[in-house]
């Protein structure tokens, strides 16, 4: 409704502009729109250091409530806040003992009662007393049903009245669809949400619907959940989320995490990149650095036109292709110095290639993935070397690609294999990827 007819006033509007492409401006109205959409004008709570700030999580049970307090005690307990967690779920078998674990795995104190039935007696002596101990962070698990049930929202408002909590967050699950809107309406109108968490973004789901809940609510989403891990938990980004819910990937968000968890600093690689070798001891470390950015499907998926490369069945199995890559590195792990660095060919010599089999554990045909995979990486990075393309690093490449985009792309065509250069969504979608880190790599330099 509203939302169809902003992006046609803003069509309408930029209509007279000449020599623009149609499907860009549609394309472009579409993401400014959604983007505006998700970030409301409210503004999410920001807890003050030195006192003590209660936060009520509330959702449907299911939605990962207990498993994404756990993650966002963890988040704060990293930036120096001083964390609690309160357990008033009474209605779900384990829930207390879930916390616990959680509790103790993170070690933050937690507080709940297995005598105690009443969940608001239950979380107002856990906020009272960690209010007396001068905690930072406190925050309070509720009870979820199945279904919007009246007595849910009665003891929620109880609690609520009981605790004076200063933020309520709604936990949303991803795969529920455009149905959570209905939800996120009626939370809303029983204990007013002051923000949102999507949680369960590491499957095939891709969260549209958080665009219902925050039209519903009007609450700014606060964070992004995805895996089990404590620290699968981003903090929300309008313009990336609504890139990556189109599947047009997002290059800014992926740069980022690079520069956080890897660093771009590697003259020693760039040279041996500039003359065309890549051997099997860089692509273990390149594998460790992907490792380092999370689950490979998500990394895959901020890749624009990137399709599954290690595994066309990660949506089902989120996990697979990282176990693919592990898979690789124990291989390389049962390697010798001269196996690594190319002063042996594996390919020639069957004894050697039975013995890394034997010590990784896995079978002599998955060796061979193994060693195709990197000849077919070995072999762009020749070409490339040769090319010239490398030469001078990253600064004379993105040279190159302003002076003669053309000359490049050719370059491409003729150094990466067809069927690889296809899986990428072919030379011009490679060169848009890389014009696109280029362009945010000198944004940051300003």
């Amino acid at each position: 409704g509203e939302l169809r007819k902003n992006i046609k006033t803003r069509l309408n509007l930029e209509e007279e502009a000449a020599g623009t492409n149609r499907r860009k401006r549609i394309q472009r109205a579409v993401v400014e729109e959604l983007t505006r959409l998700l970030e409301p004008e409210a503004i999410p709570y920001e807890p003050k250091k030195n006192e003590s700030n209660v936060i009520m999580f509330v959702g449907l049970q299911g939605a990962g409530k207990t498993t994404t307090i756990a993650k966002v005690a963890h988040y704060y307990k990293r930036k120096g806040w001083k964390c609690a967690m309160v357990c008033a779920d009474t209605f779900r078998a384990g829930a207390l003992d879930q916390l616990r674990q959680n509790a103790l795995k993170l070690r933050i104190p937690f507080y709940g009662n297995f005598a105690e039935a009443d969940p608001i007696k239950i979380a107002y002596d856990g906020v009272t007393q960690f209010k007396k101990e001068k905690y930072e962070i406190i925050i309070v698990d509720t009870s979820g049903r199945h279904r919007q049930e009246s007595a849910l929202f009665d003891e929620m408002q109880e609690i609520r009245a009981a605790i004076q909590p200063q933020s309520v967050i709604f936990v949303l699950d991803a795969t529920q669809g455009q149905s959570v809107g209905d939800q996120a309406a009626a939370f809303h109108e029983a204990v007013e949400i002051g923000s949102v968490i999507v949680t369960k973004l590491d499957g095939h789901a891709r969260g549209g619907g958080a665009l219902s809940a925050v039209a519903a609510t009007g609450a700014p989403i606060i964070f992004l959940g995805s895996g089990e891990h404590f620290d699968d938990l981003e903090q929300f980004n309008a313009s990336s989320f609504v890139s990556r819910l189109l599947g047009m990937g997002d290059m800014r968000g992926l740069v980022a995490q690079i520069k956080d968890t890897v660093g771009t600093d590697k003259p020693e690689l760039a040279e041996k990149l500039s003359k065309g070798i890549f051997t099997l001891r860089d692509m273990y470390e390149q594998f460790e650095n992907v490792m380092k950015l999370g689950p490979l499907n998500k990394v895959m998926s901020m890749i624009p036109g990137m399709p599954q490369m290690f595994g066309d069945n990660s949506d089902q199995d989120p996990s697979g292709s990282s176990n693919r890559l592990k898979k690789f590195m124990y291989m390389m792990d049962s390697m010798t110095d001269d196996e690594l660095d190319g002063k042996i060919d594996l390919e020639k010599a069957p004894s050697r290639l039975y013995r890394i089999a034997r010590g990784s554990g896995t079978h002599p045909f998955e060796v061979q993935m193994l060693l195709k995979c990197h000849k077919q990486f070995e072999r762009v990075v020749n070409k490339m070397g040769k090319s010239g393309l490398m030469k001078g690093g990253e600064a004379q490449m993105a040279k190159q690609m302003q002076r003669n985009p053309n000359n490049v792309m050719q370059q491409l065509n003729k150094a990466m294999d067809p069927r690889m250069l296809q899986q990428m969504g072919g030379a011009q979608n490679l060169m848009n990827m890389m014009k696109e880190m280029n362009k945010i790599e000198m944004d940051g330099l300003k």
